[in-house]
């Protein structure tokens, strides 16, 4: 497997977990990550990168998929009354790192997905081309992915939103744990959208990856 498939702002590796399992060359890059890591996962790997993304020169080769989860603490209308009292550098910092996530899709030149809560991205770039809640993915993987998170993604034309299967119940977790030390927790992608974005828009033949069951 020669393609390679890369996530920006991307500590935990997630979002690639089911390409690397298939055999794609995976990077998931971010600059709290400690240490430059490579773990073997599935027939492919996972390289863990330290980098900070404006400075980070993305290794050269054919792009399956590009992935982008920018910081959204400056940008989330969860915390617009916060906003003024933060000034405009956190929100010039915020829509920086959403452009330079941007520029590198554009560069590999591969689909690609931008994620963020519903955020004031709508108004300073546009509006996204879609939108959707953990929980209707949670029949993609046996991990608890019942809870609600409007999440919002911006997207190439090559990307394909997959079909839902939701939960019969979730509830309200992530909304409980708004404010203090737990935005890590709060941006940690759900690993059921991830399993369900690789179905739809990884290789294309009929291959199903070991963690998805029905209800």
């Amino acid at each position: 497997m020669d393609k390679i498939v890369l996530s920006l702002f991307d500590r935990t590796g997630k979002m690639v977990k089911p390409w690397a399992e298939y055999g794609y060359d995976c990077y998931a890059v971010d600059i709290v990550t400690e240490e430059n890591t490579i773990e073997e996962y599935g027939n492919g790997k996972i390289h863990y990168i330290s980098a900070d993304i404006h400075k980070y020169l993305p290794p050269r080769g054919e792009y399956e998929f590009v992935f982008a989860f920018p910081p959204c603490t400056d940008l989330a209308v969860s915390g617009a009354k916060h906003f003024k009292d933060k000034g405009l550098n956190g929100l010039a910092s915020s829509i920086e790192n959403v452009e330079r996530a941007r520029q590198i899709c554009d560069w590999a030149d591969a689909p690609y997905m931008i994620e963020n809560p519903v955020s004031t991205l709508s108004t300073y770039w546009r509006e996204p081309d879609y939108t959707f809640d953990p929980y209707e993915y949670d029949g993609y993987t046996q991990e608890d992915n019942k809870y609600q998170k409007k999440t919002c993604l911006w997207t190439s034309e090559g990307f394909q939103l997959p079909d839902p299967l939701p939960s019969k119940t979730w509830d309200q977790r992530i909304h409980q744990k708004m404010g203090g030390n737990n935005s890590e927790e709060r941006s940690i992608t759900p690993q059921g959208f991830a399993n369900a974005v690789f179905e739809y828009n990884g290789p294309g033949e009929d291959y199903t990856i070991d963690t998805v069951y029905d209800y």
